[in-house]
């Protein structure tokens, strides 16, 4: 597999000249989120017409991880890429793929030696896209710094990469405003996930970088986060342990779509997705 326009106003995608068009779909919550997954793929190719598709897979296996299967499942649907974040060893089974697989990300900063990678060009129709699997610091693991393994990866391909997509798995809001403003300009997109709920403060930045602080989740709707909300509740009510189980009711799928000049390398176009079982609403 393989991008000069002004940019677009906020949540509008604007197709001229030669772009590439991303679709990224939200944290994929157990099998609810696999269900809305299957569900609206080809609904999805069929209006948003995207040249690459990318999924964010950490939360694919019963809330926890993911599984050589389900990768499979994935990319027999058509996603170009799986993205990972904090959960990515929680199932032990993906250490069967990680250095294999070469479309499975699992977070860039990663300390050196850790199995797997956390960025890829992928090309196909003639078309090219890096994508960059990132995590926070805040309120997670500390691993090694996001901003300056972004900035590494950055000058390794520039300027023969244009198009430069970024997952930024991250808990704070501020952590993920600064790295778009960051990268503001030296990437075509920076997109939120990890937090499961979706924002609505898609923009694109002066520079040229489409950004959103969180896609949102693609998993049940009634649950919490995608878990069910008994065991969450509880572990609020009463501060004890309590096992988070992926609730299986209906499903809601949030995603967003980014139209990239191939020139430049700039987004003139972002949009939201918000689909679910009862209702669909598109942003």
């Amino acid at each position: 597999m393989t991008a000069e326009n002004k940019p677009a106003a906020a949540g509008r995608t604007v197709r001229e000249g030669k772009a590439i068009n991303v679709l990224f779909i939200g944290d994929v919550v157990g099998a609810a989120g696999r269900k809305a997954l299957k569900s609206m793929m080809s609904h999805l190719k069929s209006k948003y017409s995207p040249h690459f598709i990318i999924v964010n897979g950490e939360n694919a296996a019963g809330g926890k991880g993911i599984t050589p299967a389900i990768v499979s499942e994935f990319l027999e649907l058509g996603v170009d890429v799986i993205t990972m974040g904090n959960h990515t060893w929680d199932n032990k089974d993906i250490f069967s793929i990680i250095d294999t697989e070469e479309r499975l990300l699992r977070p860039a900063n990663f300390p050196e030696g850790t199995p797997g990678r956390g960025a890829c060009v992928i090309r196909k129709g003639g078309k090219e896209l890096a994508v960059v699997n990132i995590q926070g610091r805040t309120f997670l693991p500390a691993l090694d710094c996001p901003f300056r393994t972004a900035d590494a990866l950055i000058q390794q391909w520039k300027p023969r990469v244009k198009c430069i997509f970024v997952d930024f798995h991250a808990e704070a809001t501020s952590e993920k405003i600064a790295m778009g403003w960051h990268l503001d300009g030296k990437v075509s997109a920076v997109v939120g996930t990890h937090t499961h709920v979706q924002t609505h403060d898609e923009r694109i930045l002066p520079q040229g970088t489409a950004y959103v602080t969180d896609v949102g989740m693609t998993g049940s709707r009634d649950g919490i986060l995608g878990m069910e909300r008994e065991a969450v509740l509880r572990k609020f009510l009463t501060q004890l342990p309590s096992r988070f189980v992926a609730d299986n009711g209906k499903w809601q799928l949030n995603a967003v779509h980014v139209t990239i000049d191939e020139s430049t390398g700039h987004a003139t176009g972002i949009g939201l997705i918000r689909l679910h079982e009862d209702e669909v609403v598109f942003d």
